[in-house]
């Protein structure tokens, strides 16, 4: 079994179970416990693992609204534009991306108007952005 093969499947259970405990994993992917925590060790320092996280249903929150929100920005400002997001409390994650927008944010707040407010009064008034267009999460399917 190849190194690279281990490697795909430990990180394979834990995306499916950010949860899964060495052992589980280990009886998973068919290897040791001590292998598996090796591997992950190594996974975590080389930074293919930045962290772990909880799948959220949005719709079983109380009082918290999520929307990605797509984010145009000028092309000689798009540095500062996302060093700026990246310190707004309400986005819980932002991403580059080459799809229909330059910047994708997940944006949380209590409700559909508080996520409208953070999009009108903070990402629309970062200097350099041009356009942020909300989708609202509504259920989840997988």
């Amino acid at each position: 079994m190849s190194v690279e093969s281990t490697e795909k499947r430990i990180l394979s259970v834990l995306e499916e179970d950010a949860k899964a405990s060495y052992a589980e994993i280990a009886d998973r992917v068919d290897v040791s416990k001590p292998t598996v925590r090796k591997y992950i060790q190594r996974l975590e320092e080389e930074g293919v693992i930045v962290g772990y996280s909880a799948d959220v249903n949005p719709k079983k929150l109380p009082g918290e609204s999520i929307a990605m929100v797509g984010i145009e920005a000028e092309s000689e400002r798009y540095v500062e534009v996302i060093r700026e997001l990246q310190d707004v409390p309400e986005i819980e994650s932002l991403y580059t991306s080459s799809g229909d927008h330059m910047l994708m944010a997940e944006v949380r707040a209590t409700d559909g108007d508080a996520v409208g407010d953070v999009i009108e009064t903070t990402i629309n008034d970062v200097d350099g952005v041009t356009a942020a267009h909300p989708s609202f999460l509504q259920e989840r399917l997988k």
